[in-house]
């Protein structure tokens, strides 16, 4: 078969649904061998293929591929996540343009209306996953809102309350007017904000003055029940026990000592607002204060805010302001820089309010996770990322749970409005337990979305029932994921897991870098840097992407994406594909398939190639083992291009040149090399692997060979080195010295076709250095378009007009072409090493600067090494041409 002369990715592409309909991704617990499952970290139902999805995915990918080929029992579960609040903006913004809202609707027709709505796009993502190679098992596909997951869900639910780690409370917690629910802790972002403190004045009831105190939120006034100073604060001394008036208001409240209270803020007294202010709640349940909401659900005024209920917060808080001024109670106003918590998925600035909502404790739960990571029962990689969650585990607090959404797993607890009584059971009861009314009416809020997925490892697999798939896939063997969801999502998948299996629901957390641009940032709409996989997959292909991130997935680094970088990818799947057919070329004719060849009758390159490879797969093995990405994709590069491509093709055209019993022993490696290659090279470039090996495979010769890559064997490591000492030196000798006469030949500019007189001169041992010069004088020969001669007793005209270049073992000279000007080459070599030390020096001066390292990132010092050692390299390699010209530099 005769291979086209460029790389379609598009058509290479194709394979994926062969694989599908064929069953290889397809899991079966009956099968036999070691285990090893996953689940993919389930993307949201409204998402949209993003890098951060195409890193996680691909680095995913590569594992499972070579799991499933080293004969692993092989589970990949791929779902999506309901996304509760993502999910009901996206819908209600879709029903906002019809001219209705979801109240309006009702909250049946509404569900319906998001279940149509995931029905015609809730799979886009998972059809780009395909897009993208992933090898999943599309059987088990899961949704967190589907019926077995709600089973579990509804057990988990039942179970917890049962054992009294779920309770029911009316306290103060994050309110997103604009989401209109609760959120917990996790979903809070807080950023710096320039704002204004106010300084107010409250007389004092008693008529004898007045206190002040200072606020950044005056609109919140309306619902004081105190002022409160630090009982050692002398200037307040006598004040502590008198009422004052509440301004606008009228409403008496004390003024109380409480020790919290900061002396040096503002005038040392503040105002208490128990229903709006974390701390104040806190102060508020120490002295028995009255909790006054003003604000309703969406935060606007309520009744409790006299004459400004029905406004907004900003339009009440002016109001407030003029009002105050009006009455001359407002001091004084002071810019002032301070926090805002704000909803981390619309950006709404936040409001604490006093609602009843569900939550669960979390310390027992806690405890035992922090134990699983400590004894080793689950590692992260990088291991720096243990110190994060154990610094939030043992700081944790209880878990909010309960969302004022329609989307999502409604609780299951059950109100009697006849008594009173709350009921929480799996299924509808029938009558109150208590009263015996039937009339009862369902818990109207839905369950945070990170509760049903921190079941996912267990709940995908059957639990609660004993399932085959739980009994042999659980625990899974690695989670990949962001760390940014690590206490979203990570840590409730380990505290619920420990509950609910006794065991761990991963050995093994990796968590990926970020995806920064070429230049070092974090990829931003606002910045309009944001880069589509989709996009760039069209242009580079699905491969070239693939293995682009699994290059610069370096543990515990942020990973800087270019153009640069994926056409070097793109690059090296053209370089494959010549490859390939330069094999296929010269197996053309050859029998199928074509014959092994004892090891010891093979010629000294092959022997030595198959040594690379023995030597590539131990290292390419031990880095996929070991979750270094980047070390398994460089070194596989290296092989690939520079072992395999750059050096041993062309060492096997002299024996394909000879043939007879040397073709055949080049052929047969060949082919058994590239073979191998192609394995190894499938879990990152699935694709061009399967598109190659096709019209290699019958030429290979192996007992039950695989009809397709995904179910072929994985290299293994040959146990004994085909090569000895004295011949790994021997080629390493080989190929210094072709290396080193094709760099004389382009320096003294010979032409690529001509052939050059070359001379060795060995330091020491010549007769020895002779012998084995006879050993791979004719590969060097082919590779160097040489005569070469070795020189062992030098005669003293041996170097007139020759141009030399000293290694560790020797020396080699070659005879330059008639005409070359070595003074015209000297003088343009010296005006780039001026160039490049300049490069050098400014690189290396700013590597100096105290300044400049202690502002940039930890990447951007780290790109800059990198190109002050590259500029470095420059200036050696010209000192050394240079010097090889006769001239110090």
């Amino acid at each position: 078969m005769e291979l086209s002369k460029t790389f379609d990715p598009k058509i290479a592409e194709r394979w994926y649904e062969c694989w599908v309909e064929r069953g290889y991704f397809t899991a079966d617990p009956k099968r036999p061998g070691p285990v090893f499952s996953i689940v993919i970290p389930p993307p949201n139902v409204t998402g949209q293929l993003h890098l951060g999805h195409a890193l996680n995915v691909t680095l995913q990918d590569i594992i499972v591929r070579t799991r499933r080929m080293q004969g692993y029992n092989t589970l990949w579960v791929p779902g999506t996540d309901h996304a509760g609040i993502a999910t009901q903006n996206v819908v209600e913004r879709e029903i906002g343009k019809e001219g209705t809202n979801r109240h309006q609707m009702g909250r049946e027709a509404f569900e319906r209306r998001v279940w149509q709505w995931r029905e015609t796009y809730g799979g886009r993502i998972l059809n780009q996953l395909r897009r993208l190679g992933a090898s999943c098992d599309w059987t088990r596909e899961r949704f967190t809102l589907d019926e077995g997951l709600s089973r579990a869900v509804i057990e988990v639910f039942v179970r917890l309350h049962e054992q009294g780690l779920i309770y029911r409370e009316r306290t103060l917690i994050n309110w997103c007017p604009r989401c209109e629910t609760a959120l917990s802790d996790l979903e809070v972002s807080h950023k710096e904000a320039d704002g204004h403190l106010y300084y107010i004045r409250y007389p004092l009831e008693d008529g004898s003055g007045a206190i002040t105190v200072a606020t950044t939120r005056p609109e919140t006034m309306l619902g004081d029940t105190a002022v409160a100073v630090n009982p050692n604060d002398r200037r307040y001394q006598d004040l502590i026990g008198k009422n004052v008036h509440l301004p606008l208001i009228g409403r008496a409240i004390p003024i109380i000592s409480d020790a919290s209270v900061d002396s040096s803020f503002g005038t040392g007294a503040v105002k208490i607002t128990p229903a709006h202010d974390f701390n104040d709640f806190a102060i508020g349940k120490a002295h028995g204060l009255e909790e006054i909401a003003v604000m309703d659900g969406r935060g606007r005024m309520n009744a409790a805010s006299g004459p400004y209920a029905g406004m907004d917060r900003e339009e009440c808080r002016k109001a407030v302001l003029r009002d105050l001024q009006a009455q001359g109670l407002l001091d004084q106003v002071q810019p002032h820089r301070h926090a805002l918590a704000v909803c981390s998925r619309c950006d709404t600035v936040l409001e604490p309010m006093l609602s009843t909502q569900w939550f669960v404790r979390i310390k027992s739960l806690a405890d035992k996770a922090i134990a699983a990571v400590r004894d080793g029962r689950t590692t992260f990689h990088p291991k720096f990322w243990e110190n994060t969650y154990f610094n939030w585990m043992e700081n944790v607090h209880d878990w909010c749970i309960s969302r004022q959404l329609w989307w999502g797993h409604r609780i299951p607890a059950y109100h009697c409005p006849q008594c009173g009584n709350t009921m929480v059971a799996r299924r509808p009861p029938a009558a109150c337990n208590r009263c015996a009314s039937i009339h009862l009416r369902q818990e109207e809020d839905v369950l945070d979305t990170w509760f049903s997925s921190g079941l996912w490892p267990f709940s995908t697999l059957g639990w609660p029932d004993d399932t085959p798939d739980l009994r042999r896939y659980y625990p899974t063997s690695l989670l990949v994921t962001g760390f940014d969801i690590i206490f979203f999502w990570v840590a409730r998948m380990m505290m619920l897991g420990l509950e609910f299996t006794g065991q761990v629901p991963f050995r093994d957390v990796y968590i990926t870098p970020l995806v920064r641009d070429q230049f070092g940032k974090k990829m931003t709409k606002s910045r309009g840097n944001v880069v589509d996989p989709l996009e760039i997959m069209e242009t580079y292909g699905t491969d070239a992407v693939r293995f682009t991130l699994a290059q610069l997935a370096v543990q515990g680094r942020d990973l800087i994406l270019s153009n640069d970088r994926l056409a070097a990818s793109r690059a090296f799947a053209n370089k494959i594909w010549n490859a390939a057919r330069f094999v296929m070329m010269n197996v053309e004719g050859a029998p199928q398939p074509i014959a092994p060849v004892a090891t010891k009758k093979l010629g000294l390159a092959e022997r030595w190639i198959l040594s690379r490879l023995r030597n590539a797969t131990a290292e390419i093995t031990a880095a996929i083992d070991a979750y270094e990405f980047n070390a398994a994709a460089a070194r596989l590069y290296h092989f690939i291009w520079h072992e395999f491509c750059d050096w041993y093709i062309e060492l096997s055209k002299e024996p394909l040149r000879r043939g007879g019993e040397a073709q055949h022993a080049a052929r047969f490696v060949l082919v058994h090399g590239f073979d191998q290659l192609l394995r190894l090279l499938h879990p990152f470039m699935p694709f061009i692997s399967e598109e190659l090996w096709q019209p290699l495979r019958s030429f290979i010769a192996e007992r039950n060979l695989s009809a397709h890559l995904p179910v072929a064997g994985f290299p293994k490591a040959a146990q004994d080195d085909p090569l000895s000492e004295a011949e790994s030196a021997a080629m390493a000798h080989c190929l210094e010295a072709t290396e080193t006469i094709n760099s004389l030949r382009a320096l003294v500019g010979v032409h690529p076709g001509q052939r050059v007189s070359a001379f060795l001169k060995p330091l020491s041992q010549a007769e020895a250095f002779a012998r084995e010069f006879e050993g791979w004088k004719s590969y060097a020969e082919v590779m160097a378009k040489a005569e070469i001669a070795i020189v062992i007793n030098e005669d003293p005209q041996l170097r007139r007009g020759k141009v030399p270049s000293t290694l560790s073992w020797g020396e080699v000279l070659i005879e330059p072409p008639a005409g070359f000007d070595v003074e015209k080459t000297r003088a343009a070599l010296r005006k780039k090493l001026v160039e490049s030390r300049g490069h050098l020096q400014k690189h290396q001066q700013r590597l100096a600067n105290a300044e400049f390292l202690q502002k940039a990132s930890a990447d951007t010092r780290a790109e800059m090494e990198e190109r002050t050692q590259e500029l470095s390299g420059q200036v050696g390699l010209l000192e050394k041409q240079l010097g090889q010209l006769g001239e110090t530099a």
